[in-house]
């Protein structure tokens, strides 16, 4: 699976993501800090990732930053993209499996190496639901990018 991953910073387990995608044998294209210590800019290169599953040269993103949040709504951001902030294994398998999310935001903050594992393992391990409702919902979330703000 080709899967793009963007930090803010190298705090945290950032410069463990993509090392524990590759050993699983993803292919990684890397963003921000764990391409070049110096980009720094979290909102840009979490975009930058997020722009390459909605470009379909990636079939997924991890997102981290310090919170987790800003990298989230960064991805969010971008026409596509379901982004998930997932601190836990079980929040993680909940977000492929009600929300098809196709984006994994995580927090540098908050997230151990034995943890990033587990949720890797439940994102991965985990399909999408096929169930009626839960379809209708995703589709919705896609309409939700080309809506016009309330008045």
């Amino acid at each position: 699976m080709r899967i793009s991953i963007a930090t803010d910073s190298l705090d945290g387990v950032a410069s463990l993501i993509g090392d524990e995608l590759e050993r699983r044998g993803h292919l990684v294209t890397r963003y921000g800090a764990v391409a070049d210590p110096t980009d720094t800019d979290w909102a840009r290169v979490s975009a930058d990732a997020a722009r390459d599953v909605a470009g379909g040269m990636a079939d997924m993103a991890i997102v981290a930053c310090w919170t987790g949040t800003g990298a989230s709504i960064a991805a969010n951001k971008v026409p596509g993209i379901r982004a998930a902030l997932c601190t836990d294994a079980v929040t993680a398998a909940g977000a492929r499996t009600w929300n098809n999310a196709n984006v994994l935001a995580l927090s540098l903050r908050l997230v151990s190496a034995p943890t990033l594992v587990e949720i890797l393992d439940a994102w991965f391990a985990t399909p999408a639901s096929t169930q009626a409702d839960d379809l209708v919902s995703v589709s919705y979330l896609n309409t939700l990018d080309h809506l016009p703000p309330n008045d």
